[in-house]
């Protein structure tokens, strides 16, 4: 009873520190939303986990270990969330302090999507779309244009018409909107590829290799349809096997297709 009684006995420090500490924890949340600090973060409590079990179970080498490893993890971190601090303290100068911490789960129309992919197969545009899945992009968001604009096929099609200053780069949607337009990705470094495959697919490959994002490639030269993701490429898809495999990708996190999947590069 005394430690319940204790409950009560908060003072106004108290619940000041509390808050102060709930607001700090809110922001940390919000730094690594959306990003890739996200799973470092997860993978680093899992590791503070398994610290705390090897000291209740007495492994002292193991918890000698990670008790020298901690003793350093505050040099690791800021290298580790160098992106995700220096937005944190621009949006402190700036005061943007109360950010959305979830956005919508509503997801986009992809039968929409892929007659779009078909449009553009059609007149050979070249295109480069990824789709955000359980890895947040926005680390790569901010190398383009933001738009946080509704998805629609018209939008689409003018970002990737050759008049626009947008076409050469990515477009990435998040849900059910187009977040940002002309972003830079990282270029897939695989031997395997040779030079058959060209800056597009290689950017659109490289994406999925960083992230479990899904991206769809519309080659310029031939207006061939190409999917990638977990590092994967699969080329020449028509608009019904196409849709079939977007469906089965953003519907479960790894599908049976995904695993069995192997790259098949084909000259773009």
């Amino acid at each position: 009873m005394d430690a319940f009684s204790g409950l009560f006995d908060l003072g106004v420090r108290d619940l000041l520190d509390i808050l102060v500490v709930a607001v700090l924890i809110y922001h940390i949340l919000l730094l690594v939303k959306g990003t890739r600090g996200l799973q470092i973060t997860l993978g680093v409590m899992g590791l503070l986990v398994v610290y705390y079990l090897a000291r209740i179970l007495e492994l002292q080498m193991v918890e000698t270990l990670f008790s020298n490893f901690f003793i350093n993890f505050i040099l690791a971190a800021i290298i580790i969330y160098q992106r995700e601090i220096r937005r944190g303290l621009a949006a402190l100068g700036r005061g943007r302090f109360f950010l959305p911490l979830f956005t919508s789960s509503e997801r986009v129309n992809l039968k929409g999507l892929v007659a779009t992919a078909t449009h553009m197969s059609r007149d050979k545009t070249g295109a480069l779309i990824v789709m955000e899945r359980e890895i947040g992009l926005r680390n790569y968001i901010e190398t383009g244009i933001k738009l946080d604009a509704l998805f629609g096929n018209d939008l689409l099609l003018s970002i990737f018409s050759p008049g626009c200053p947008l076409h050469d780069g990515a477009v990435i949607i998040q849900s059910d909107r187009i977040a940002a337009a002309g972003c830079y990705l990282p270029l897939t470094t695989s031997p395997d590829l040779g030079h058959r495959l060209g800056s597009r697919h290689r950017a659109g490959l490289g994406i999925s290799e960083e992230t479990d994002a899904i991206s769809i490639i519309v080659s310029e030269e031939n207006g061939r349809i190409s999917i990638a993701f977990q590092g994967n490429l699969i080329q020449d898809l028509e608009g019904p096997k196409l849709l079939a495999l977007l469906r089965e990708l953003m519907g479960t996190r790894r599908s049976p297709s995904a695993q069995a999947a192997r790259r098949s590069p084909k000259p773009a």
